[in-house]
């Protein structure tokens, strides 16, 4: 039994920041209701690669789910999601703001009132309101918006998009912190609550250090490259393989990187000795370190290091990651029925999570909902023939 067993999530969210938030809670053991529209969620169809029909994309953030497709368009697709809320404690979507309210099932007016001990989690680009209220959004979108282009990478490359989409899953990551927030808060006052989680809103809370420096100095954060704005040596170094990635913290970690290095005297230069002096210095410093470590082989060195308390990495690529023995170690590849996904992250003694359920196929466990619902077989059936549930993606 996981954490979250006994918890019911119906999920209408699409895409990647709301599944990715629902795994979260699916993998420690949430049932997970997925409601796709007739359509299908869009991610279905975002490859290649596919397996069994299935895309890496969708596959990566829908584990542990279960899928009914169920059109809300009508309104008896409505009235099933009335019924599926009987008993459900958390309800997601990321429905353009206002969506549910022109459907007369918005959370204020109606949602509340008939199940008030539901947590609704309601995920958007940019809000119901400001001037972008009820806007749709992208993570790269959201990326240029947030300035967060405007930091990620050099003055040679120009702005660059982050290789992940950070402000997708830092929402997905704010938005399972709120709906736990609200259930423990649940159980003191009995009620649920309306939580918003919005990528305009996280991705700029996720602009650290680079808001905080600005609030503080008033200058404009530039594109460093590798470069820490605030910390150095916090870049990366050519070797003689693999290149290096340095993340010196504090004084005593570069001590020990020049004694590794052979060079001891260079932590005794005033240029060097403190953060700040290594900071201002960074471009004589990194003259210093770049011939250093050139001469290893970057595994050697990085390991090295890192045996030694200074944080150091070698830059592998996905597969290296994915067959190295830490990430085997920790459990963090995962395989079940043919899939095969990344593990996961957040370790509990008594009630890890794991990987009960391989993504499902449209509305694969759709009559097995509805029966479990209170419908009986005639209204199942009603529902499929009237094309309000689906097996199939309509086109």
């Amino acid at each position: 039994m996981g954490a979250l067993d006994g918890l019911k999530v119906i999920d209408l969210t699409r895409v990647l920041g709301g599944p990715y938030c629902a795994q979260i809670l699916a993998d420690h053991g949430a049932d997970v209701v997925k409601l796709e529209p007739p359509q299908g969620d869009e991610t279905r169809d975002w490859g290649p690669p596919f397996k069994d029909g299935l895309s890496a994309y969708f596959s990566g953030v829908n584990r542990n789910k279960r899928s009914l497709g169920l059109d809300l368009g009508v309104q008896e697709g409505r009235e099933v999601l009335m019924t599926l809320l009987e008993g459900a404690d958390v309800l997601m979507e990321n429905f353009k703001p206002g969506s549910l309210e022109k459907w007369g099932i918005g959370y204020h007016d109606v949602l509340s009132k008939r199940f008030p001990k539901l947590v609704h989690c309601q995920i958007s680009g940019f809000g119901g309101n400001g001037p972008f209220g009820g806007q749709p959004g992208y993570d790269a979108a959201i990326q240029a918006w947030n300035g967060l282009l405007s930091v990620n990478g050099s003055d040679e490359s120009g702005a660059i998009r982050l290789g992940i989409p950070l402000v997708d899953l830092g929402t997905g990551l704010y938005a399972a912190i709120g709906i736990l927030a609200a259930l423990h808060e649940r159980q003191r006052s009995g009620l649920g609550q309306f939580i918003e989680a919005t990528l305009f809103d996280c991705g700029w809370a996720l602009q650290h250090p680079h808001a905080p420096n600005f609030f503080q100095s008033g200058n404009a954060p530039k594109l460093t490259g590798n470069k820490h704005p605030n910390v150095y040596p916090y870049d990366l170094f050519p070797t003689k393989g693999r290149e290096v990635f340095l993340a010196i913290g504090n004084d005593r970690q570069f001590r020990r990187l020049m004694e590794i290095l052979g060079k001891p005297e260079v932590a005794d230069d005033p240029r060097f000795t403190h953060n700040a002096d290594r900071s201002v210095n960074r471009n004589e410093l990194g003259d210093i370190l770049g011939p250093l470590c050139a001469e290893w082989d970057g595994m050697e060195l990085a390991t090295k290091l890192l045996k030694s308390g200074v944080p150091a990495g070698a830059a592998l690529t996905v597969p290296d990651v994915a067959k190295h023995p830490h990430t085997i170690a920790r459990e963090m590849v995962v395989e079940k029925d043919g899939y095969t996904g990344t593990g996961i992250p957040v370790k509990l003694s008594r009630t890890p999570g794991e990987v009960r359920s391989i993504p499902p196929g449209f509305g694969a466990q759709g009559r097995q909902i509805l029966k479990e619902a209170g419908l009986d077989d005639d209204a199942i059936e009603k529902l499929y023939a009237a094309g309000i549930a689906l097996e199939q993606r309509r086109g």
